[in-house]
């Protein structure tokens, strides 16, 4: 069952339920569509975090608040034009992949859409599909940092299946690929560890007592994971944007000379988290926050852990 506004608002189901027969069956599910037309001109011009903020409290106004009924949600269409030029898009879908990954939502394996092209549409013979996952051609990815992003929502985070860890699917849309697939940290079982594109560094079993947390270690360092830095200043971290998607320590002078706000970054090669000065956090439209956007995942998964490498 759809929604109104081109499938975008099931809002009225807050005050009408749905008469039915075959709902009490447990045969009913919800669809929704989210894309970033609703507020293009704010994602352009209006600072990131507060835009993010304000799409996610609607996305739960108009759907999500159906998953808190227990009641089934799928997320029939979504997507961004994957040229990488379109900046409402860019921002958009780091947000909405938020959203999807905080609510383990399901949606449409094909995105929106798997094509690249069309042989005819709108009297138009071979018009390209800006929004599809394969170039004009149909023979590879449009752009190369979309697929680890969509791949990280089809696993389910919550469950009892055993899964393999995956990168998360957070970071602007870039083309031509080459650009890194974003990175997060994730919460596992109560226990926080941090985990990147390729890279798993979550939890591996309490020592000493206690369950390793992430640690700053200062300005363009790697943030460690260990147990013996819980409860110093460089472990104590919070949610300093109204994204909820940065997540900041506070380092003391003596580390480096210098001291203030530090959040989790993605490293230059892409594939590591470091610390760095707090940026984008508020009122400028113009800076983007993708490299410093993580979400914390409530997840019951497993992930598997890789064998220790041996020289032969």
């Amino acid at each position: 069952m759809g929604g109104l506004s081109y499938d975008y608002d099931l809002s009225f189901l807050t005050a009408r339920q749905v008469g039915v027969s075959f709902a009490a069956e447990g045969k009913l599910v919800f669809e929704v569509h989210w894309y970033s037309f609703s507020d293009a001109r704010a994602r352009e011009t209006e600072n990131a975090n507060e835009v993010c903020a304000r799409a996610a409290r609607d996305f739960e106004r108009r759907a999500g608040f159906l998953l808190a009924r227990g009641l089934p949600l799928f997320l029939s269409e979504f997507g961004a034009d994957l040229r990488g030029g379109d900046l409402k898009g860019n921002r958009y879908f780091p947000c909405a992949a938020a959203v999807a990954a905080e609510h383990d939502l399901d949606w449409a394996y094909q995105y929106w859409a798997l094509q690249g092209s069309y042989a005819l549409r709108q009297g138009v013979a071979g018009m390209d599909e800006v929004y599809g996952v394969l170039d004009w051609s149909w023979s590879k990815p449009r752009n190369e940092t979309v697929l680890p992003r969509i791949q990280a929502l089809q696993r389910p985070m919550q469950g009892a299946a055993v899964h393999r860890a995956v990168p998360p699917a957070h970071g602007a849309l870039r083309g031509g690929g080459g650009e890194h697939a974003g990175a997060a940290p994730v919460q596992r079982d109560g226990r926080v560890g941090v985990r990147a594109a390729g890279v798993d560094a979550g939890p591996e079993g309490r020592r000493g007592g206690g369950a390793p947390v992430p640690a700053g270690e200062g300005r363009g360092l790697p943030a460690r994971l260990g147990a013996k830095a819980c409860g110093d200043a460089l472990s104590t971290w919070r949610l300093a944007s109204d994204s909820g998607m940065h997540v900041a320590v506070e380092s003391p002078p003596g580390l480096d000379g210098r001291g203030g706000m530090l959040c989790l970054d993605v490293g230059a090669d892409g594939r590591s988290i470091v610390t760095n000065p707090c940026a984008c956090l508020r009122g400028d439209g113009t800076c983007d926050p993708e490299r410093q956007w993580f979400k914390l995942v409530t997840s019951t998964r497993r992930a598997a852990r890789r064998p220790p490498a041996t020289l032969a």
